[in-house]
C-alpha cells in the first residue's frame, strides 16, 4: 500500500479526534504508525505538507488535490 493510501485510509480517524476536521502533520503520523504502517516519518510528512496538499508549492512531479492547508501547520481533506 501506497504512502498516499495508507494516509487517506487514516484520515476518518483523525478527522473524527478533532473538533473541526483538522489535523496536523503528527497527527497522520501517529496514527499510522498505530496501524503499523512502515513508511519512513518523512515519508508521511512530505505527503501530508506537500505531495498531497492542493494548495502547497509546487516541488514534486506528481501532486494530488487530496488536502488543503487550512492554517499555520492544520490541514484539512478537500
Amino acid at each position: 500500500m501506497t504512502a498516499r493510501d495508507e494516509i487517506l485510509a487514516a484520515l476518518p480517524t483523525i478527522e473524527a479526534r478533532s473538533e473541526d476536521g483538522s489535523f496536523i502533520p503528527q497527527d497522520v503520523v501517529d496514527e499510522l504508525r498505530r496501524r503499523g504502517s512502515t513508511h519512513a516519518e518523512s515519508t508521511i510528512r512530505t505527503h501530508v505538507v506537500s505531495r498531497m496538499c492542493g494548495n502547497a508549492p509546487d516541488n514534486h512531479a506528481r501532486t494530488y488535490d487530496d488536502l488543503r492547508r487550512v492554517s499555520d501547520g492544520r490541514y484539512r481533506r478537500t
